[in-house]
């Protein structure tokens, strides 16, 4: 299932949710062709990587200091087109609207922290992992709690294709949000049983998720309609 846009109106300008996804094209472009040592060496210092966290104390003081950075600069990071249009896609279609309702910097604070607290998830599940964690959709998930605790009713026109059945539907939030979240949780659990440490950063979103949940309760959202 492919979210396609909502009808859930906004009052505003969701300013810090378009400059977002502005940032998010431009590094990727600057990542793909213009950075100088190559893009995987790119992710590399820019990726949080969660060994590098786990043996601070073995680094030394620059490099110490220079991790927790990549928590913010992670988010940023996108592994190819797919990855970064399909993670834009989700926050121009949820975004907007939990902007609406903290306001354009108390939204800016959300998405950050949901995007911190989403890869600190990643290492507690795996603290060993070299490879880097990059990407927005920890932060997004972060969002897409918020969306469905404000509007769980609201209408997603969504992309349903099973074999070569293609139909668009307009579901309930709470319904495709909520099939999104027991995907995490199931792709989590499998992650886990076969001790293998996947490419999708699962707990990541899990976690992400449940931050923005809490931290959205904690930022005391906007009530009207």
């Amino acid at each position: 299932m492919l979210p396609l846009g909502d009808k859930n109106p906004t009052r505003r300008l969701a300013l810090v949710n378009i400059l977002l996804i502005a940032a998010n094209v431009t590094i990727y472009l600057y990542q793909r062709f213009y950075a100088p040592a190559g893009a995987a060496d790119f992710i590399q210092r820019f990726g949080f990587v969660p060994h590098l966290l786990s043996s601070l104390d073995q680094t030394g003081t620059a490099a110490a200091a220079w991790v927790p950075v990549t928590l913010v600069t992670g988010i940023f990071l996108h592994g190819g087109w797919f990855h970064l249009g399909s993670n834009m896609l989700f926050l121009w279609i949820f975004g907007d609207n939990v902007e609406d309702r903290l306001g354009h910097g108390r939204y800016l604070l959300f998405y950050l922290l949901c995007g911190i607290l989403a890869a600190l998830a990643h290492f507690c599940a795996h603290p060993g992992s070299t490879l880097p964690t990059i990407g927005a959709s920890g932060a997004i998930a972060g969002v897409m709690g918020a969306y469905v605790f404000l509007f769980p009713k609201a209408r997603i026109r969504t992309l349903v294709v099973v074999i070569i059945f293609i139909q668009i539907f307009h579901l309930p939030a709470w319904f495709l949000i909520g099939i999104w979240f027991v995907t995490q949780i199931l792709s989590a659990a499998t992650e886990l049983a076969t001790a293998q440490v996947a490419g999708i950063a699962w707990f990541a979103h899990i976690g992400g998720f449940v931050a923005g949940v809490l931290l959205l309760l904690a930022l005391k959202p906007d009530s009207r309609t």
